[in-house]
C-alpha cells in the first residue's frame, strides 16, 4: 500500500469517527471531519480540493462549535437548567451508548434530570415536576444542536464532494 492510499484511509477513518462524533458528546465531531477532510486534501496534494475550499470547511467547523454550545445553552436557559442539569445531560449520553438508540435519546435526558435534583437537593428543594421540565429542555437543546450539526456535517461532504469532483 503506498503511502497515499494509507492518508486516505486514515482520512475516511477520520470523516467516520466525526461523523460519529457529531452524535456523541466525547468526540469533537465536525473538527474530525475537517480533519480528515484537510488529510485527504493534502494527500491530493490540493488539487482536487484547494485552499479556498478548506477556508470555507474550516469555517463550517468553527460555525458548529459555536452552534453546539449555543443550543445547549439555549434549551437548557429556557428551562432555567443549572449548570448540574446540563453536565448530567452530556454524561448521561455515555451509558445511553450500551442501550443503543433509545439510550441515546433517554441518556442525556436521565442525566439532565438527576443533574437538576442534585442541583435542587443541595438549594433543599426536590420538586421532580420541575427537574423533570428542566431535563426535558435541556435534552431538546441537545438534540438541537445535534441535529445543526448534522446538518452541517454533510453540507460539508457534499460541499467536499464537489469540489473534489469538480
Amino acid at each position: 500500500m503506498d503511502s497515499s492510499a494509507l492518508f486516505y484511509l486514515i482520512a475516511a477513518a477520520l470523516i467516520l469517527i466525526g461523523l460519529i462524533g457529531t452524535v456523541l458528546p466525547a468526540l469533537p465531531g465536525l473538527p474530525l471531519v475537517f480533519a480528515g477532510m484537510l488529510l485527504a486534501a493534502w494527500a491530493g496534494g490540493f488539487e482536487q480540493v484547494g485552499i479556498p475550499m478548506l477556508v470555507v470547511l474550516g469555517v463550517l467547523t468553527l460555525v458548529s462549535l459555536v452552534v453546539d454550545f449555543w443550543a445547549t445553552a439555549l434549551g437548557a436557559k429556557r428551562v432555567g437548567a443549572s449548570r448540574k442539569a446540563i453536565i448530567g445531560a452530556m454524561l448521561g449520553t455515555f451509558p445511553g451508548l450500551f442501550f443503543g438508540p433509545l439510550g441515546l435519546l433517554l441518556g442525556p435526558f436521565v442525566g439532565a434530570l438527576v443533574g437538576e435534583l442534585l442541583h435542587r437537593r443541595r438549594l433543599g428543594g426536590s420538586d421532580l415536576g420541575d427537574a423533570a421540565k428542566i431535563g426535558f429542555g435541556t435534552w431538546l437543546g441537545i438534540l438541537f444542536g445535534v441535529v445543526l450539526k448534522l446538518g452541517l456535517a454533510f453540507a460539508m461532504l457534499g460541499l467536499f464532494a464537489l469540489a473534489w469532483w469538480l
